[in-house]
């Protein structure tokens, strides 16, 4: 169905209804962090409540004008701009940040859409709680965003996605209707799940305005460690040890390689690394106790085992804040250091943990035969996930490689096809990987996916050209 851009006729009706409302179309609205796309918008919108959202949405509906839902504009697969097509009215939430209310006896918090990740963080730890969802983008990244793409990061493997830390959602559907299902149950069998239908959707189905949001009590203890593994096998027989030691208990566990740890001392030498000499393979291991556990002694503990059966030969165990911040600060800036050397190609994927060693080994062959390209392999091995870069050689630019971009993509993807894994494991799908979901998503699914966006979307104005292409 053809849609109509934003004129200045629809702006007009808009600010007679919402007088304030309507904003220029500043350029942080129309780029993304990669710089792989720039969009292009008729008008931004700043809505106050949920209400006023619902009245955006219903004009649109109305005038068949497309809608950008827009969080904080960290998305690395260009969900958030549109590039193509008539001119969007994008919805940004900036002006709904608020946390209605904290339920520390039932370890809920309820938070509008708009709020940045860190400040629920501290919200939560003000009420001696922990809300576990940790990103490197947690400074600017906001509680929509990361619900409608179901973000993962560093702390998936003990609590979850997104999608797992969410209980109820307050919506905009895309006839300006409010659902109004922030319900702070944990169970609740009435029905569909609208919910995870919405989580995930990056945008396509409605607009979460507010969710209810899980708590956790703070660990006792916690407990960091840079661990240096045989291999990525050994890495795995790792976290299998630690785990029947101590169960739940493990937060993180982070794969790194060492080129990670070359281009941190390359372009980032004042970040303090853990090794005088970058190892092959590194782990970086969190836990977090209950009383009566001293982490240093247990990470001791699970060391000793560890080096007796020959999964390590070196490790950093911190011994306070200070030492756990700077074991950190290594893997939070390697995205950074890949930025900056640039990569060719840059890959979100994930393969059942147990096929990770193989598909590694099969990933340098793979990628040896279309050329001399680094890669650097590195995630959150404890959910399967990795972030596998490629990169131009050393001395050469990422520019000089822009023709092999879509052949080292394709057969990275085309690997994890073959391993049963998924192309797009934490970042989303955007606009990025819609020919991959055409391509490597199973056929009998993406026909439901389409009969529901048909359902609920039937004028196609929500975020038109993400995740199902046209």
């Amino acid at each position: 169905m053809l849609l109509n851009p934003v004129d200045e006729p629809f702006c007009a009706r808009v600010r007679q209804v919402l007088p304030d409302v309507l904003r220029p179309v500043e350029p942080r609205y129309l780029d993304e962090p990669r710089g792989r796309f720039s969009g292009h918008a008729g008008a931004v919108a700043l809505p106050r409540s949920v209400e006023e959202v619902s009245t955006l949405v219903r004009m649109a509906a109305e005038a068949r004008v497309p809608v950008l839902p827009y969080g904080g504009g960290t998305g690395l697969v260009g969900g958030q701009v549109m590039p193509e097509g008539p001119a969007p009215l994008v919805i940004s939430l900036d002006r709904m940040a608020a946390i209605r209310a904290v339920y520390t006896d039932e370890n809920v918090l309820i938070a509008e859409a708009g709020a940045i990740l860190s400040d629920v963080q501290g919200v939560a730890e003000d009420a001696q709680r922990l809300f576990p969802l940790a990103l490197a983008s947690q400074g600017s990244c906001r509680i929509g965003g990361n619900l409608a793409t179901n973000a993962g990061g560093v702390n998936v493997l003990r609590y979850g996605n997104a999608r797992d830390l969410c209980l109820g959602l307050e919506a905009v559907l895309p006839n300006g209707e409010i659902w109004h299902g922030l319900s702070r149950l944990r169970k609740d069998n009435s029905g569909y799940d609208l919910r995870n239908l919405l989580i995930g959707a990056e945008g396509t189905l409605g607009i979460i305005t507010a969710a209810a949001l899980k708590l956790f009590p703070q660990p006792a203890g916690i407990g960091t460690a840079m661990l240096q593994v045989a291999s990525p096998a050994a890495a795995i027989d790792l976290l299998a040890l630690v785990r029947d030691r101590v169960g739940d208990c493990v937060t993180s566990f982070e794969l790194i390689h060492q080129q990670g740890l070359d281009f941190l001392a390359e372009v980032l030498p004042d970040v303090r690394q853990s090794f005088q000499t970058a190892p092959l393979w590194s782990v970086l291991l969190e836990l977090g106790l209950p009383e009566g556990l001293s982490p240093s002694d247990v990470i001791a503990e699970l060391f000793q085992n560890a080096e007796a059966k020959g999964l390590v030969s070196d490790g950093v165990i911190a011994q306070n804040k200070e030492q756990q911040d700077q074991l950190w600060s290594v893997r939070e800036h390697i995205p950074e250091a890949n930025r900056l050397i640039g990569s060719v190609s840059s890959h979100d994927i994930s393969v059942p943990i147990s096929e990770i060693p193989a598909f590694i080994q099969q990933g340098a062959k793979v990628i040896a035969a279309l050329g001399d390209f680094r890669i650097n392999c590195f995630g959150h091995l404890g959910d399967g996930n990795l972030h596998y870069n490629v990169f131009p050689p050393e001395g050469r630019s990422k520019a000089e490689f822009d023709e092999n971009r879509g052949d080292v993509k394709r057969a990275v993807h085309d690997l994890v096809h073959r391993f049963n894994g998924s192309v797009s494991a934490e970042h989303g799908v955007g606009r990025l990987k819609t020919g991959d979901l055409q391509r490597y998503g199973d056929p009998v699914k993406l026909q439901a996916m389409r009969a529901i966006k048909a359902a609920l979307d039937p004028m196609g104005i929500m975020n038109p050209g993400a995740v199902l292409s046209e």
